[in-house]
């Protein structure tokens, strides 16, 4: 099984323009990532999806690889899918977050694991909730499974919802899990889930994996203990500077 790492860069982001070039303690955020993804011993080759050149520029200077995508993509999954179009070999493509820059390679190793199992198509990490703070907060996906460890249904909201036990009773009497937003492809998933149509249920949560689920994809899951830091915004990139 050969594996392809692809990070999905784009400039113009609306809360933070340019974040991928941020400098976090001597180092751009993007080149942060690119070190910690090839650091994942899965992976066989790891490239930089960009439309930028001023980020290519940025991957040029510090040895890695870059591709350059087209300006349209709504998502890093249709980015992703441009880039094996223009390079063969590979089986699975694990698309790696361009804004987490302290990833922590053995989640990336924990994602390919699921391809050990030939009939999975599609993967994503997921993580156990124990705080309220997370379990009520509508920026977090939610995910439920099934019985396989494949992902049943995401929402922003809280789910399930437990009927028969008080809000504040919700984490002793069930374990919630929240996604984390890594996922990994076979080329062939990969594809064919990015000729699919937005589905009314990604609409309605704006969440890209439920075009997915709702055209009957499997998408398998692995429980990861790893906690990710992710920046969307300035202030997020103040608060990991200043800890």
């Amino acid at each position: 099984m050969k594996v392809l790492g692809v990070i999905p860069a784009r400039y113009a982001s609306t809360r933070f323009p340019g974040k991928p070039l941020v400098d976090i303690q001597g180092k751009s955020m993007i080149r942060r990532v690119y070190e910690q993804a090839v650091k994942a011993s899965g992976i066989d080759q790891v490239v930089v999806a960009t439309d930028d050149e001023r980020i290519a520029a940025e991957v040029k200077k510090f040895g890695g690889e870059f591709i350059m995508t087209g300006t349209s993509h709504q998502s890093g999954t249709d980015r992703c899918a441009e880039v094996v179009g223009q390079v063969s070999g590979f089986d699975v493509v694990i698309n790696i977050q361009g804004d987490e820059p302290f990833i922590d390679p053995a989640q990336i190793d924990l994602l390919i694991s699921c391809f050990e199992d030939r009939e999975v198509q599609l993967a994503t990490l997921i993580k156990e909730i124990h705080t309220a703070e997370e379990l009520f907060n509508h920026n977090i996906p939610k995910v439920i499974l099934n019985n396989k460890k494949e992902a049943v249904y995401f929402s922003r909201q809280t789910i399930p919802y437990l009927r028969n036990a008080e809000k504040e009773n919700w984490l002793k009497t069930h374990q919630f899990y929240k996604h984390i937003g890594i996922y990994g492809y076979t080329v062939s998933a990969l594809l064919e889930i990015t000729q699919l149509p937005p589905s009314a249920l990604e609409i309605a949560e704006s969440l890209e994996q439920l075009r997915w689920v709702e055209n009957g994809y499997a998408i398998q899951t692995r429980v990861t203990a790893i906690e990710t830091i992710s920046i969307d915004t300035p202030e997020d990139l103040n608060k990991i500077i200043r800890s």
